[in-house]
């Protein structure tokens, strides 16, 4: 049943504060006017708002913070697209990896490993993390602390929390971001982070920042936004707890021997010593070590680009972000950044970007000709990539599970864009 008392008291505080929010979201909403028809406010948006904002007191929230931070909340239409948009076509390893670990920020990082070494060095011996992968994270999120997305957080989840796609997930960092803002650690008009309602130099989400954001300058205040201490020692310990092993790297790039089963990357973790009996040696031609530690492979970009072997750490880098271009992505940029020389393979520039009608068609085909590429839903899966490897088999083809441009020919897939 709907507080009505409570619901004319926070309409009333919209009208107060309602200017205040337009000037501190216009960058990130303006360009919702592209889509002429852009998604209708939920008509239960502001009960919504009001049963968040009893879970929130209900939670330790104050009422004074809830109603006030929930008065300003508005829905954005902006974010309902963004949440719903399928990519058009794909993106390549060469082009994601391209875009994220360049000759800038590799120079840039450099220039911030050097500029707060003392500040690293003691995340380092506090959490066990390298610096370079903490630098690395840093330019990953927000190329060093120069973007950190200029949506109101509170509205932007507020946005997702009444949308019924995602409800349930968005209420709690809604209420998350509550908390925050309850402590003290920021205003709600200065909260502003990604349209997703991630925050700071590091992008953590409400829910991680409770858990994981410190007070490493010692002002009394969990400051994301505005302390480069509290960002760098709160990613330390977020991926401390994540089980951080400071004894090794996040994996390395290897090569391959001819006649390689490509079908053992991403079918779990062996031992060292078994790669090395496959003939799996490091970028210079000598056998992996024997050491005694499991590793998995991961091909990102199929026989003609890079080869990993993947550590524990790269694990962990997933728990960050669940994506191996991502991690692949963190672990590159760490070497690049502590001085390690580019891939000794790097991915293919012309590697097709397929649609994902492309994709289905693809399916649909293999289908077709009896390997089973389960049903056609546009996206490359397991199914879909052991269906490939049959199909490549059975035409002597390297049987890796990736649609080269001659492959799409022989099934008739038209002109894929590169």
């Amino acid at each position: 049943m709907v507080n009505t008392q409570k619901c004319r008291q926070w309409m009333s505080l919209r009208t107060t504060f309602g200017p205040l929010l337009v000037a501190s979201l216009a960058l990130g909403y303006v360009s919702a006017s592209a889509d002429p028809v852009p998604p209708e406010k939920p008509a239960d948006f502001d009960e919504c708002l009001i049963r968040i904002g009893d879970r929130a007191t209900s939670e330790g929230v104050s009422r004074r913070t809830a109603d006030a931070v929930l008065a300003r909340a508005e829905f954005l239409p902006r974010v309902i697209e963004l949440d719903r948009r399928q990519p058009e076509f794909t993106t390549t390893f060469a082009d994601y990896l391209g875009r994220r670990v360049n000759e800038a920020r590799i120079e840039r990082g450099r220039e911030m490993l050097e500029e707060h070494r003392d500040l690293l060095n003691r995340v380092t011996r506090e959490t066990g993390v390298p610096a370079a992968y903490l630098v690395s994270f840093w330019g990953l999120e927000t190329n060093y602390g120069s973007y950190f997305g200029k949506m109101s957080v509170p509205s932007a989840l507020a946005t997702l929390a009444c949308d019924p796609r995602r409800g349930s997930y968005f209420s709690g960092e809604l209420v998350s971001a509550l908390k925050i803002v309850d402590e003290g650690a920021i205003s709600a008009e200065k909260m502003e982070g990604s349209w997703a309602g991630a925050m700071g130099h590091v992008q953590f989400m409400p829910s991680v920042f409770l858990q994981h954001a410190t007070d490493a300058d010692g002002d009394g205040r969990r400051d994301l936004w505005n302390s480069i201490p509290d960002a760098m020692m709160s990613a330390g310990r977020f991926l401390e707890s994540m089980g951080w092993d400071q004894d090794y790297r996040w994996g390395r790039e290897v090569l391959l021997p001819e006649g390689f089963d490509y079908a053992l990357a991403g079918k779990g973790r062996r031992p060292l010593p078994e790669w090395r009996a496959m003939g799996v040696t490091d970028v210079h031609g000598n056998p992996v070590a024997e050491e005694p530690i499991d590793a998995g492979l991961v091909v990102p970009a199929g026989h003609e680009g890079p080869k990993f072997l993947a550590y524990d750490n790269f694990r962990v880098i997933m728990g960050w972000n669940r994506s191996e271009f991502y991690a692949i992505a963190v672990g590159h940029l760490a070497d690049r950044i502590a001085g390690a020389g580019p891939l000794k393979n790097p991915p293919p520039e012309d590697a097709p970007a397929l649609s994902r009608e492309d994709v289905e068609q693809l399916q649909s085909t293999l289908n077709e000709k009896g390997f089973d590429a389960g049903r056609p839903d546009g996206i490359l899966g397991p199914d879909t990539r052991a269906a490939l490897r049959r199909y490549q088999s059975g035409k002597g083809m390297i049987a890796d599970g990736f649609p080269d441009r001659e492959l799409l020919r022989q099934l008739g897939i038209g002109q894929p864009s590169s």
